[in-house]
């Protein structure tokens, strides 16, 4: 009886621990529904925005871009990165060693696909743009902003 009343304590603490983190989740500015992200995003912006996707490297828009010009949020059109600080990293994806402004995104914990990693999200919506790995050039500051081309929209100099 002992052990019952010991296990329904410590479920009850964990599960009110649960609760309590649950009820943490920071809110954005900017809220809107899926429903109403549906309407508003591409297919393509939804399913890596909203729904967290990643799209094939070396198969999007702007992996191989060398215009001059920024990247906006397909989202909201807020200002996020800058051509001036795109580079090339091999890896198929748009890199970038820094954010056009330290507001405008968020560094997140992503611990999905059974690793940790930072998750790069837009500090209006909340939503989903790639991720920031160590991996940069030294001299930029040492960090590799991978994102996601269908989060942008470009718009050229």
């Amino acid at each position: 009886m002992k052990h019952i009343a010991s296990m329904t304590i410590i479920l009850l603490m964990f599960l009110s621990a649960c609760g309590q983190q649950a009820g943490k989740q920071k809110k954005y500015p900017i809220t809107k529904t899926d429903t109403e992200w549906k309407k508003l995003l591409s297919p393509t912006a939804y399913q890596i925005m909203v729904e967290r996707g990643t799209e094939r490297p070396y198969h999007n828009a702007y992996y191989n871009n060398h215009e001059k010009g920024i990247y906006v949020s397909a989202a909201t059109g807020e200002p996020l990165f800058s051509s001036d600080d795109k580079y090339d990293s091999g890896t198929g994806w748009p890199s970038f060693t820094k954010p056009i402004n330290s507001n405008a995104v968020e560094i997140v914990s992503d611990n999905s696909l059974g690793m940790s990693r930072d998750e790069i999200v837009e500090a209006k919506t909340g939503l989903h743009l790639g991720h920031v790995f160590d991996d940069g050039p030294k001299d930029k500051g040492g960090l590799r902003y991978c994102m996601n081309s269908g989060a942008f929209k470009f718009i050229k100099k």
